[in-house]
């Protein structure tokens, strides 16, 4: 597991070194958590993150902290020859905390619960509980967390659970979710912009699904700073209307192998 973390790591160096190589002469600026995103289809957030503290304590980057509020604290990072770097850092902080205003944070959690349950109602899953910590006789008691939503579809009972984030979720909280799945006797579902790999196997081993959306969902009528944070930033962020019916799809074929495998079962 170290020699693969140490190549993996050397890798990321190696990619972080030449974007910002690439990016010195135009000063431009990042933080943290968004060179994680922008690597995240070949490396693990901790894996880029690392590699980022290292550069910075070799002196190839340069940073500052900054407090944003309402999100506490981000660490800005720049090529240590850039000398003009300070408008994109100042773009870059404005940016972030726009789009970490309180509203904006709780609209785009609300509306992405909203599309997951209109979605799920339009391919005929029932709506059982919101905000559930117990269903059918079996009641989670070891802590006051709940989940967003349980579906029934022929006679199988799922837990689903949302996060619209661009950040993994806690690991511990991903267990605990998982864990109250397994209380009350239903099958998770994991509703997530993104999860590690290794998560998301660990899921299927359990019986359960992760649904990847891959962008961030903001409401329509945000769409425009959506879009800016897209553009400027290079983050997955999206404004869709729905849930793309290809989506629901993965779930419905998922689901229809648990139909067969319950009446395998049941003969």
């Amino acid at each position: 597991m170290a020699k693969t973390f140490d190549k993996y790591l050397k890798y990321a160096l190696e990619d972080l070194q030449k974007l910002f190589t690439d990016c010195a002469n135009n000063n431009k600026v990042f933080y943290s958590r968004q060179l994680e995103i922008i690597f995240e289809g070949k490396y693990f957030h901790w894996i880029t993150n690392r590699a980022v503290r290292e550069l910075i304590e070799s002196g190839f980057l340069n940073t500052e902290t900054h407090t944003i509020r309402n999100s506490g604290e981000i660490n800005l990072v720049w090529h240590k020859s850039s000398r003009n770097y300070k408008r994109s850092a100042k773009n870059v902080l404005s940016l972030v905390e726009e789009y970490s205003n309180n509203l904006i944070s709780y609209e785009i959690g609300s509306y992405a619960e909203d599309k997951v349950l209109e979605a799920f109602a339009m391919n005929k899953f029932l709506l059982e509980a919101r905000g559930a910590n117990e269903f059918k006789g079996y009641k989670w008691i070891s802590s006051n967390h709940d989940l967003d939503f349980i579906f029934s579809k022929d006679g199988i009972d799922y837990g689903i659970e949302v996060k619209n984030m661009l950040g993994y979720m806690d690991k511990n909280e991903f267990d605990l979710k998982r864990d109250i799945c397994h209380t009350l006797n239903i099958i998770p579902i994991f509703v997530y912009r993104m999860l590690p790999k290794n998560w998301i196997d660990e899921l299927a081993d359990y019986g359960g699904f992760s649904l990847i959306m891959k962008y961030q969902f903001y409401p329509y009528y945000l769409k425009e700073i959506a879009k800016k944070i897209r553009d400027e930033l290079g983050l997955p962020v999206d404004s869709p209307k729905k849930i793309e019916d290809g989506t629901m799809r993965r779930v419905l074929n998922w689901h229809n192998k648990n139909v067969e495998k319950k009446k395998n079962q049941q003969n």
